[in-house]
């Protein structure tokens, strides 16, 4: 498996699969390679494209050199692009999108962007708070279930899960949901960044998502001048990728 050194020295683990134009794959909360969505959707893209999917830091195969701070993951990003020859399609699910947008504000080699549902629902300082003060106490397992809780999660599911053995997968990269959190921050695409981020870029909501996603959804395009949206017909936030594949292929073929 191939890394990357960030600009920080922080060793970035990725993949490469397929062949034709580079895309890059960006994870949101609490998923990496191993544990998430992309591996399926890039051997659905790789006839299409070369896909590049890594591990944001902290997570899988990466490392995670301290202190945290949002313009680290921006460089890994710009690692990751570098790989792949120094310019690259981007595609995200969920907080990977602000991550994304940031990246892109500043250049980065990114030359378009499909963003899954970028959920910038507001802030919530009690979550940060408590976030904060949970992780600080080493209390990985319970800051997992408050940011389960806060998607929507019944507190059933919350406590079936917390029995289960992949539980602690979860555990593990608990820390990044703090990372997830400030990538976030106010809340809302930021102004400075709407206005820098001049390429292509889709904006694409599941028609079965909450109202309160479909509606982040329609306000991130809205708030981007080079931004569309784009409705995906039946499905939520947990995309199905042989869904989600075919629309990828047509915006960023």
């Amino acid at each position: 498996m191939p890394f990357v050194t960030s600009a920080d020295g922080t060793e970035i683990g990725y993949d490469r699969a397929g062949a034709g134009p580079a895309l890059v794959l960006v994870d949101g909360a609490m998923c990496y390679r191993a544990a998430g969505p992309m591996r399926p959707l890039a051997a659905l893209l790789q006839e299409h494209f070369t896909v590049y999917s890594y591990d944001r830091r902290g997570r899988g195969e990466s490392g995670d050199t301290q202190p945290y701070a949002v313009r680290r993951e921006v460089e890994d990003l710009q690692a990751v692009i570098s790989a792949a020859g120094g310019s690259a399609a981007v595609y995200t699910m969920s907080s990977g999108g602000a991550l994304a947008l940031s990246a892109a504000a500043q250049g980065s080699g990114i030359t378009a962007l499909a963003l899954y549902e970028p959920p910038f629902v507001g802030a919530d300082p009690r979550y940060t708070a408590e976030l904060t003060d949970l992780l600080a106490q080493g209390r990985r397992g319970d800051a997992v279930a408050l940011f389960m809780s806060r998607v929507g999660m019944p507190a059933e599911a919350i406590a079936g899960f917390r029995a289960s053995p992949g539980f602690a997968t979860l555990e593990a990269i608990a820390p990044t949901l703090a990372y997830d959190d400030a990538v976030l921050d106010p809340g809302k695409v930021r102004p400075e960044v709407a206005a820098a981020v001049r390429v292509p870029t889709v904006v694409i909501a599941g028609g079965a998502s909450p109202a309160m996603l479909r509606d982040a959804a329609r306000e991130t395009a809205a708030a981007l001048p080079s931004a569309t949206l784009e409705v995906l017909d039946g499905q939520t936030h947990d995309v199905d990728p042989a869904a989600l594949a075919p629309l990828l292929v047509k915006l960023l073929g």
